[in-house]
């Protein structure tokens, strides 16, 4: 509960009075693939929030774990939750930092880095992901990005007996459409 109050405050306080440089989530999905030898495992979520301050090249991501669906079995949903990423102690990963390059409208995609820390599972790692920034309109961009989260860097263990059907490394892929704040 703590973390929610914490980033809400950041996205409250942090952009307030920004709002013709600040962008919010309008709708974005978050997939994640884990593929080891004996199963493949694919989940998704639409409802996690975003925000991006242009002027500061500064972004926030808060994703609820609870919300992703999709996997093979409701059981292997509720070991998701569970054993590996025990949401009733982490209940939400979150991803802030900065972008490296200036984000202005462009009538073509152009690349981004992300540098910030990614914590999931309690525990905060240092990522610099490559994406796209494209412009939909004046006042609505796409961010869109792949990336990997190995899971020892997250302090997430996997059981010898699963050891073949979970993936040491999880693919990522992010896309989010934000929406000038007025």
């Amino acid at each position: 509960m703590i973390r929610i109050s914490i980033l809400g405050v950041f996205f409250c306080a942090h952009f307030l009075g920004l709002a013709q440089n600040t962008f919010e989530m309008n709708s974005g999905k978050i997939d994640f693939k884990s593929e080891a030898p004996l199963e493949l495992i694919t989940a998704s979520s639409t409802t996690f929030q975003a925000i991006v301050d242009t002027a500061k090249g500064e972004f926030a991501l808060l994703i609820p774990l609870k919300n992703f669906f999709g996997f093979n079995s409701p059981l292997q949903r509720e070991h998701f939750f569970e054993n590996y990423m025990e949401v009733e102690s982490f209940a939400n990963a979150t991803f802030s930092g900065k972008i490296l390059e200036p984000i202005r409208y462009s009538e073509t995609p152009f690349n981004i880095t992300l540098k910030g820390q990614l914590n999931i599972h309690g525990v905060k790692k240092q990522r610099i992901i490559d994406a796209t920034c494209s412009w939909l309109d004046r006042n609505t961009m796409m961010i869109a990005g792949n990336f990997q989260i190995p899971l020892v860097d997250h302090n997430i263990e996997i059981p010898r007996v699963v050891f073949q059907k979970i993936a040491e490394v999880i693919d990522v892929k992010v896309t989010a459409t934000l929406k000038q704040k007025s």
